[in-house]
């Protein structure tokens, strides 16, 4: 199966023909809220609370109730946070939920929220028995759900296989998250049509900044300060994407909540940015750059 690089061309945002965006924009901002369905008769996916001893237990219900918090209190302060602002955020949705809570991503596609696919449930997908059905049936339910099948796919805990893309590309998906390689979109390979990769992020994130790394609650403010300074500076010349990914539990936090919308208060106020859904970037770098099939090794022989 090929690997990432053999998806993909090397090249960098720094010598590629520059992106423009309309009216003097100069960084798009991606916002991200993964909503998850944690199946209790499980290890939980994401552990705040340590197991007594090191032991883990099934059910963990310390662990699941520290999620159903984000589910039924952090969620209504992020929508409120984006909805206050103006601001559409994409809603990363694993499908079940759709049929345990539906009250939640209701309210999203009231909001206008962009619905991208998630997985059924979270797990990793290397633990998932049938992965292509999988991807297919989350694309299903999210249809039913809001009326339109989902563009966009980002795996659980961005986690994939080697085949992954094939089976997201075979699905009918446009394009896809997993990848933290760049700031800008880039035209990935698969066995039956082209996806476009849009730059997530791993480090604007609220799980890898205060679960992984126990920060202060303030960190993920400072860091897409100090991120967006640095991607205004260099969308001078060509426009770059910035991605945060947040969670109910985690941002939707009491002790939290103020620093998100402190930052989307400071990404607001700066010239040059514009808040986009992936869709909206998607169909913005294919107007720009046109897919150009990859020549493998083995045609340039």
């Amino acid at each position: 199966m090929p690997t990432p690089r053999e998806r993909l061309g090397y090249s960098t945002p720094l010598t590629r023909t520059p992106l423009a965006a309309p009216e003097g924009t100069r960084l798009i901002v991606w916002p991200v809220v993964n909503i998850e369905e944690w199946d209790i008769h499980r290890p939980m996916p994401r552990q705040v609370s340590p197991a007594p001893g090191g032991n883990k237990t099934v059910p963990d219900v310390p662990n699941w109730t520290w999620h159903e918090y984000g589910m039924r209190v952090g969620y209504w302060r992020l929508l409120d946070a984006f909805q206050s602002r103006g601001i559409r955020p994409t809603l990363s949705l694993n499908a079940k939920v759709c049929e345990t809570i539906p009250e939640v991503p209701q309210a999203a596609a009231d909001a206008g929220w962009e619905f991208m696919a998630h997985c059924y449930e979270q797990m990793s997908i290397h633990a998932v028995e049938n992965p292509a059905t999988m991807i297919r049936q989350s694309a299903d339910i999210l249809e039913k759900f809001t009326g339109k099948r989902p563009r966009g796919w980002l795996g659980p805990g961005r986690t994939q296989t080697f085949d992954t893309l094939d089976q997201v590309g075979a699905a009918g998906y446009d394009w896809f998250g997993d990848w933290i390689l760049d700031d800008q979109p880039l035209w990935v390979e698969t066995e039956t049509k082209p996806l476009v990769s849009l730059p997530y992020s791993v480090e604007l994130n609220d799980i890898t900044i205060m679960v992984s790394a126990q920060h202060r609650s303030d960190v993920m403010l400072e860091r897409t300060r100090d991120a967006c300074a640095r991607l205004l500076q260099e969308g001078e010349t060509s426009v770059r994407v910035m991605a945060f990914g947040v969670h109910p539990y985690v941002s939707g936090a009491a002790h939290r909540i103020r620093y998100l919308e402190e930052m989307l208060d400071h990404l607001q106020a700066q010239d040059g940015v514009v808040f986009w859904q992936g869709n909206d970037i998607c169909d913005w770098f294919v107007r720009q750059v046109p897919y150009m099939k990859k020549v493998s090794m083995a045609e340039q022989k």
